[in-house]
């Protein structure tokens, strides 16, 4: 992804003026009047997303009217000007009249809104560039822009393109841009080194499970583990999804891509901590040798799970990473994934939710969140329903029966895993917006990753 920032200071910029319906009338006084009569033949009304350019008497543009919706400098969607790249023509543009903290939303906004999924069909190059707005990190604004370009990325690519061998692959390549040590357990290995669910979900699939797992920083440093969920399609296995459902399952490798995203700031921005990231990669098939409803696999815990469901995948895989991530007592494990369609139904695709017993954790990512626009919302890992994953036969269950509270349950399956580290997230994201909105186009999308780059930037920057 090209920078979307012109830093010669000898450009020369057209402004952008943002206006409210409130803040309208002021702003259209002050133009000139050959502008203000412009505007009122083409029916301005600084609605939220309208946009306006003003010529001058030759034709040029001097000028472009952007509206916003909020008043006060409080804005519904603070991302609203990642609009403006795919509205503009071309040229060198700055912001004329925004806050400082509205200032830096919205250039991260419009470099967000500059992404383009370019693999399969030709997308034009956009020739919009902005002047940084004074006051604004410029190094760190890319650095996110350029991860959340990661995880569109491989979000987007179809899975006959991005099978568990392609996602290791860029794992790996990521890794070795930032000289982290890199491995990868993979196929029968993953038996023999004790990862028997990662390797009972990926079993049925000709291209092989695996394990992905490297680390970067100093060892001294505060251990943070990333763990990404990399089911790279999700067929439901035996529990086959119905078509409606199997759609966009190439995005059900969602958790891994954030991950990475993820990742790749943290290592940019040189962030003191030791990193490790997990993911378990594999495709939920099915074949002759898929798992089963009520077959039981011990895990590497030495938990004896029962299979209720196969299209409970997720947590299968998940925990087994976990269980090694945990085996080292990290100060901080963090696990994203694409896991519950009940996650959706609750909070719907924009925001997920995420669950923590750590008070001071959960209220600091939720500035976090906030202050990045990146939006989550906690909740309980509610310990009645526990007992809803028990199982007759077996330790555990790896999906309650009925359709209550299926996010919640997840997340309380995970945490049997986690024990000896000392604060854990989990966070249920969708990591896909269904319909474009402004600095978010359709399609694969990063969740939770920027809200917990500042989390991490706060603590070990």
């Amino acid at each position: 992804m090209h920078s979307v920032f012109e830093t010669s200071p000898a450009a020369r910029a057209i402004p952008i003026t943002f206006v409210t319906k409130s803040s309208w009338d002021a702003i259209s006084a002050e133009l000139p009047a050959q502008a203000r009569q412009f505007a009122r033949a083409n029916a301005f009304s600084a609605k939220p997303g309208a946009h306006l350019t003003l010529p001058s008497g030759n034709g040029e543009i001097v000028q472009v009217l952007f509206g916003l919706d909020g008043e006060n400098g409080k804005f519904r969607d603070p991302f609203r000007p990642g609009q403006l790249p795919g509205l503009l023509p071309p040229g060198i543009y700055r912001f004329a009249n925004a806050e400082t903290r509205d200032a830096r939303l919205a250039a991260l906004a419009f470099a967000l809104g500059s992404y383009r999924f370019s693999r399969y069909r030709k997308a034009d190059a956009l020739e919009v560039r902005l002047v940084p707005p004074d006051g604004v990190d410029v190094a760190e604004i890319t650095r996110i822009a350029e991860a959340t370009a990661l995880a569109r990325d491989l979000i987007n690519t179809p899975s006959n393109d991005m099978g568990p061998e392609e996602l290791a692959l860029a794992a790996q390549e990521l890794a070795q841009r930032y000289g982290a040590d890199f491995n990868c357990v993979v196929g029968a290995e993953l038996m023999e080194r004790n990862f028997p669910l990662i390797h009972a979900v990926g079993m049925a699939s000709p291209r092989k499970p695996r394990l992905i797992d490297f680390t970067w920083g100093d060892p001294a440093h505060p251990k943070v583990t990333l763990v990404g969920k990399g089911v790279c399609f999700d067929t439901g296995g035996l529990d086959l999804k119905p078509s409606s459902s199997m759609l966009i399952m190439k995005k059900d490798m969602g958790g891994a891509a954030n991950v990475l995203a993820l990742a790749q700031m943290v290592m940019d921005a040189k962030l003191k901590l030791r990193l490790r990231v997990l993911i378990p990669a594999v495709e939920n098939a099915v074949a002759g040798n898929a798992f089963r409803p009520l077959d039981i696999f011990t895990s590497r815990k030495g938990l004896n799970v029962e299979i209720g469901n196969t299209d409970a995948e997720g947590r299968l895989v998940l925990a087994d990473a976990l269980t090694l991530a945990d085996e080292e007592k990290p100060d901080l494990l963090i696990d994203l994934g694409t896991l519950t369609g009940a996650a959706r139904v609750a909070l719907g695709p924009d925001l997920p939710p995420f669950y923590t017993d750590d008070e001071e954790l959960a209220q600091k990512l939720s500035a976090c969140a906030k202050a990045e626009n990146d939006p989550l919302w906690r909740l309980p890992l509610w310990a009645p329903y526990d007992s809803w994953l028990d199982s007759k036969v077996a330790d555990v269950n790896n999906s309650a029966p009925g359709t209550f509270a299926g996010s919640i349950t997840c997340a309380l399956f995970l945490k049997r895993f986690v024990k000896l580290a000392e604060s854990w997230l989990h966070i249920d994201i969708f990591a896909w917006t269904p319909s474009a909105k402004p600095a978010r186009p359709e399609g694969g999308e990063c969740q939770a990753a920027r809200a917990i780059y500042k989390l991490l930037s706060e603590r070990y920057g």
